[in-house]
């Protein structure tokens, strides 16, 4: 049994724990941790399994698999400890990945790997693909409720009020690695595009404000010689308004996947 610890116990990772705990061939919820420890207590008690709750190293010494599903800003601590035990990890803050080359050759080293889900999004395997070849193009719009938006550095720092927002609004242009600075809890969909495609500083994205809505909005488009590839996902939003639903189930998917005899999908 590989054994799985999770960082981060808010919307994302109290479903993953709740999938691990109802049971996934192969694997076993080892502990979890987060900065809450009452709160996190409280809900791995709530588990049949009972798993417990640990410290960051202790976590990571209890398991073969690290869940990091918490925020950019602990990805800086979580993942060079992690990988530099040899210890796997899947990052979901995938923002944080952009420019850490450190990190990969950290994983190299020690024989470890970095494991991105496809989270919000879809058709990341298509892009993979076109990667093979040419992409002369990776665009991509989103639209959330203004709430899911709220408390971003960039909402800040330009001091937007979203309130005050009546019609559809341009919030943001720029690149990938501009948007997951300006928006690190809203944008890791992009980064995910970024990765599996042409890097961030060529993936564009444009966000929106939109009152009214009541999903998360994405639309991708590709161009390159093997075609065009156009994706659009609305995402139903967790309880927590700036994740979608898809990011825990495409997590739970990918482990699965870990111990699958037939995987499907590139």
């Amino acid at each position: 049994m590989k054994r799985i610890g999770i960082v981060g116990l808010g919307a994302i990772g109290r479903q993953v724990c709740r999938a691990l705990d109802d049971g996934i061939a192969g694997l076993t919820l080892a502990a979890g941790t987060a900065r809450d420890v009452d709160r996190a207590e409280a809900f791995l008690r709530t588990l049949r399994s009972k798993p417990p709750f640990m410290t960051l190293d202790d976590l990571i010494d209890a398991s073969d698999l690290v869940i990091e599903a918490s925020t950019q800003a602990h990805l800086r601590e979580i993942a060079p400890r992690t990988l530099g035990r040899g210890r796997d990890l899947i990052v979901l803050s995938c923002g944080g990945l952009l420019g850490r080359t450190d990190w990969i050759a950290l994983a190299e080293a020690n024989r470890c790997r970095i494991l991105v889900p496809s989270a919000a999004i879809a058709g990341l395997d298509g892009v993979k693909g076109a990667r093979v070849g040419e992409i002369t193009g990776v665009t991509m719009e989103t639209r959330k409720p203004p709430r899911g938006l709220a408390g971003a550095p960039w909402i800040v720092e330009q001091k937007i009020d979203l309130d005050a927002i009546t019609t559809e609004t341009l919030v943001f242009e720029g690149s990938a690695t501009e948007a997951c600075r300006a928006f690190p809890a809203n944008v890791n969909v992009v980064a995910a595009l970024s990765l599996a495609g042409v890097g961030p500083e060529r993936t564009r994205i444009k966000i929106y404000a939109v009152p009214g809505l009541d999903v998360n909005q994405h639309r991708i488009a590709v161009q390159g010689e093997f075609g065009r590839l156009r994706i659009e996902v609305e995402n139903v939003p967790s309880e927590n308004p700036r994740t979608g639903k898809l990011s825990y189930l495409s997590t739970i998917a990918l482990l699965r996947d870990l111990g699958a005899s037939l995987r499907v999908g590139t």
